[in-house]
């Protein structure tokens, strides 16, 4: 396992499923987490189990509405109070949108695009001052295999995810001179409470078509953005890693 115990980090969407993975894997790292959530009372549980099982203060919960740049500069606020620096980001926080480019509703569009991409941006623009304090880092944003390929249907959640990818490669061409490293993920099907509530004939449909044949544990998504952040990725920016079980290959 890499030592991450100089890092410390912002999680949103880190009270449960491949966020609370993340936050838990780069804690048992040796890293200090700052976990930012909406589902406040999750959030808070998990933070103060995760310093009972490390015998010690490493994380703390923060309201984080991933559309609010005011809550990203208090989660910042607090990351650097609590633990005396900011090194790493890991946007997480994100909702789905099944729709096609018609049925789709500007209120829909809205909701996915503001939370999935815009998201991203307002974290690293409130991160980015700090993580250059500290004297560089690095930060993994979320995108989807549905930033690569399409469906046919989901369009603001594929354009939401497509752009994860660009807004990624385009901060990491921006920052690379500072020693801040800016890369994304690419999951595929994941075992979450959030693909639990899609429609069962896709979610077949789609493993059928994974060689693997099986969804990926949440554990493995937050292992791939362990070894983003450490530094044995040192080199490695302005990439999207792709955890799919080879279902893009097909």
């Amino acid at each position: 396992m890499h030592d991450l115990s100089p890092l410390v980090a912002i999680v949103s969407g880190a009270a449960r499923g491949i966020g609370a993975a993340e936050a838990r894997a780069l804690i048992e790292a040796g890293a200090y987490v700052v976990l930012g959530d909406l589902v406040d009372d999750s959030g808070a549980h998990l933070a103060d189990e995760l310093n009972a099982e490390r015998g010690t203060s490493c994380a703390r919960y923060v309201h984080l509405d991933v559309t609010q740049s005011a809550d990203w500069l208090e989660a910042v606020r607090v990351a650097e109070d609590t633990f005396g620096s900011l090194t790493t980001l890991v946007n997480n926080a994100g909702v789905s949108g099944r729709h096609g480019v018609e049925a789709t509703s500007e209120a829909e569009w809205h909701r996915v695009i503001d939370t999935d991409l815009m998201s991203a941006w307002l974290g690293m623009k409130a991160c980015i001052p700090a993580i250059r304090r500290a004297g560089g880092g690095a930060i993994v944003n979320t995108s989807s295999v549905y930033g690569l390929v399409a469906s046919g249907a989901a369009a603001a959640y594929h354009a939401a995810k497509g752009g994860i990818l660009m807004l990624s490669r385009a901060a990491a061409v921006e920052y690379a001179p500072e020693g801040i490293r800016v890369n994304c993920i690419h999951p595929g099907l994941i075992e979450t409470a959030m693909t639990e509530t899609l429609p069962r004939p896709w979610y077949d449909a789609i493993l059928r078509q994974t060689p693997m044949g099986r969804a990926a544990r949440a554990e493995e998504v937050a292992k791939a953005v362990r070894f983003l952040v450490s530094d044995e990725a040192s080199f490695i920016t302005g990439t999207g890693l792709v955890i799919d079980g080879g279902w893009t290959a097909t």
